[in-house]
């Protein structure tokens, strides 16, 4: 892989203006919360989808030599209006052929219905993981690379109780999101034997949440589990927590997994656990090759957010349009088998048996494989925090 694809994403796209100029320009959108609950994340992930386009430009191969330019917006992860607009102007402005995002389930939801259905437009979320999206109308037009919390809810079960956690308390960000997740989380806990002694919402953006964990610690449990977002009202609650004493390990799923959480509690939070999507394929291996120190390649869904936008070049070439309504119909093509097998770094070989009129199995960074209704079959990254940092210790 070329050195332009080792630096930031955002000098890999410069370099290639110069061959962009003479070529027809694909924009995509990226509309992730640059701003809100999940910011600490969103830098990886637009990062990592960027890498993806500069791959595709510099191969000179999509669609007879076009380039690929990412346009940003924001999603705010939690403001479905302002979600809504930004996807708006992305398409009426800016030309956008697809959408890579949203981010947050509540916002994909609102720009699902309200923009990309009405407007034909293709999306596929790196990081939207409500179980109530795999039902969600949406015309052929809605794909993820990240699992549905109804795996989530399954793969966190797996965990406590392995770990010989029998009861557990619950709070969540009250959005699709969190209270998808934390049903779906009780009902596989209970199935298993479990207790939940306490499944509750919290508020984000408050600045004290000693209420919410007073009535948590009255219920009790041997962890807590935090189905909120780190940079918000999750990590309010953990901050609670530990002053009063409430609780003293935690259980954490992707919403909660960043760098921020080790940062900002270090050891305070050693002996708890969690999962995000991720995987120790090849794939991942040569991704974080391909990222090299420009950011952290390991970040949650960043991997995943290279994924979609290149399934999205990936169907455009099998359709021989970058039309939405038809690559459409390419994208599980594409991302399953038969055909060769499809790695980071080999976007520009795709294309070209794509162009050839071959058949490829994109796997990609995190073992892409879409089933049902376009989503991830889906892979976790199982961690604790163990000496004030988080540690990979396993996979599922």
């Amino acid at each position: 892989m070329k050195k332009m694809l080792m630096a930031t994403a955002a000098t890999a796209l410069m370099t290639t203006g110069a061959y962009a100029a003479g070529h027809s320009e694909i924009k995509l959108g990226i509309i992730l919360g640059f701003t809100g609950p999940i910011e600490s994340l969103t830098q990886q992930m637009a990062g990592g989808a960027e890498i993806a386009m500069a791959e595709v430009t510099e191969s000179g191969l999509l669609l007879g030599g076009s380039s690929v330019t990412g346009i940003r917006a924001d999603s705010t992860c939690i403001d479905a209006a302002a979600a809504t607009a930004a996807a708006e102007r992305l398409i009426t402005s800016d030309g956008i052929k697809g959408i890579v995002g949203a981010d947050c389930s509540g916002v994909t939801g609102a720009i699902l219905a309200n923009v990309a259905v009405p407007n034909g437009m293709v999306m596929i979320s790196p990081s939207a993981t409500s179980p109530g999206l795999s039902t969600a109308e949406d015309n052929g037009l809605f794909f993820r690379t990240a699992p549905s919390d109804a795996r989530q809810g399954v793969v966190m079960t797996e965990i406590l109780i392995e770990q010989g956690i029998k009861t557990v308390a619950v709070t969540y960000t009250n959005n699709d999101y969190g209270k998808g997740l934390a049903d779906a989380f009780e009902a596989a806990f209970v199935a298993a034997g479990g207790t939940v002694t306490i499944n509750t919402s919290h508020e984000d953006g408050k600045a004290d949440y000693s209420a919410e964990v007073g009535a948590l610690a009255a219920a009790g449990g041997d962890r807590l589990v935090v189905a909120g977002y780190v940079d918000q009202g999750g990590g309010g609650v953990v901050r609670a927590a530990l002053d009063t004493g409430a609780f003293e390990t935690f259980h954490f799923p992707d919403g909660m997994i960043s760098d921020a959480l080790a940062a900002n509690f270090g050891s305070e939070i050693d002996g708890s656990t969690g999962q995000n999507p991720g995987t120790d394929s090849e794939g991942a291996s040569i991704y974080g090759g391909i990222v090299g120190d420009a950011f952290n390649a390991s970040s949650p869904f960043s991997a995943e957010s290279y994924d979609a936008a290149a399934l999205i070049m990936l169907a455009m070439q099998a359709a021989g349009s970058a039309e939405p309504g038809d690559y459409k119909d390419h994208v599980m093509d594409v991302a399953n088998a038969p055909g060769e097998l499809i790695l980071p770094g080999e976007l520009g070989k795709a294309l070209q048996i794509l162009a050839d009129g071959g058949e490829i199995d994109y796997v990609g960074a995190t073992a892409v494989e879409l089933i049902g209704a376009g989503e991830s079959a889906g892979n976790y990254r199982q961690v604790e925090f163990v000496g004030g940092e988080l540690t990979v210790v396993g996979y599922r």
